[in-house]
């Protein structure tokens, strides 16, 4: 499968579209069981036996709607995420687009799921956010060409790569602003296609105008051309996550704000924001 897919289905809104593709998801029932899914649109899942890049096949098991919480669609061993990959947003950070790809990691331990609350640390007074392009990666890759990272990228998913910018500038890298609990939301699920024409937005509470607004073919580097050079660099497992930078239009959240990312073609991811409990 290339890196993207051009899908009659991917110009609706993804209300629309949503309905029309096969959602992969993984969830967490009250027994505290954890399952990967095929989401029915009657919003049962019926469960599959491994995850679906493990080749999981469907089973007899359903579950219904209101037995489940969305979890993030999968548990990557890392997290890779890019820097600067649209040009207006490195223009609007006061930067140039880097030359090759510009690579951090975020913790597996950042992962927050669809609805989860996204904690504002208190070490921070700027959190931003960053509505981006999810890579699930299906394959082991390691020193692989385009062509054959290619074939590694099993899905997409929606990400919100938070950044405490305050202590991004403080620090002069990148690992404590990036890397708090719940600043890397994913989800809601996983679709195995997305256009290069998707558009990707990112709105904050009931403000109709969104903050970001661009369609994917605007990155510098590809998805296949991300996994190829992440994986010269380090191997990516099944179930990784690559995040595809984010475009212009990042802004400051508050806590009691919510903040919604949509990709034509997936869905939509929102979270709210909330102060973190108490230091013991």
């Amino acid at each position: 499968m290339l890196p993207f897919q051009f899908d009659g289905d991917s110009a609706y809104p993804p209300s629309q579209n949503t309905a029309m593709v096969q959602r992969y998801v993984r969830v967490q029932t009250a027994e505290s069981n954890i399952y990967y899914g095929l989401l029915q649109l009657n919003r049962e899942v019926q469960v599959l036996d491994a995850p679906p890049w493990r080749l999981g096949q469907l089973t007899d098991l359903m579950l219904a709607a209101d037995s489940y919480q969305i979890l993030p669609p999968c548990a990557p061993s890392k997290i890779v995420a890019v820097g600067r990959n649209y040009p207006a947003h490195a223009q609007e950070m006061g930067a140039n687009v880097p030359p090759e790809p510009l690579i951090f990691l975020k913790p597996s331990t950042a992962t927050l799921g669809v609805e989860r609350p996204i904690l504002y640390p208190a070490q921070s007074q700027q959190v931003d956010y960053e509505g981006e392009l999810a890579l699930v990666i299906g394959e082991r890759c390691t020193r692989c060409s385009p062509e054959e990272a290619a074939d590694k990228i099993w899905g997409y998913t929606i990400a919100n790569d938070v950044t405490a910018r305050d202590l991004q500038r403080r620090d002069g890298q990148w690992t404590r602003a990036k890397g708090f609990d719940s600043f890397c939301p994913l989800g809601p699920w996983i679709v195995r296609e997305v256009s290069t024409s998707a558009r990707l937005q990112t709105h904050l509470n009931d403000d109709p105008q969104p903050r970001q607004s661009t369609t994917l073919d605007q990155m510098v580097f590809t998805p296949d051309v991300l996994v190829a050079y992440i994986s010269q660099v380090m191997t990516l497992l099944p179930g990784d996550v690559v995040l595809t930078g984010t475009p212009e239009g990042v802004g400051a959240l508050s806590v009691g704000d919510r903040v919604r990312i949509e990709i034509e073609g997936i869905g939509v991811l929102e979270n709210p924001v909330q102060a973190p409990l108490a230091t013991p």
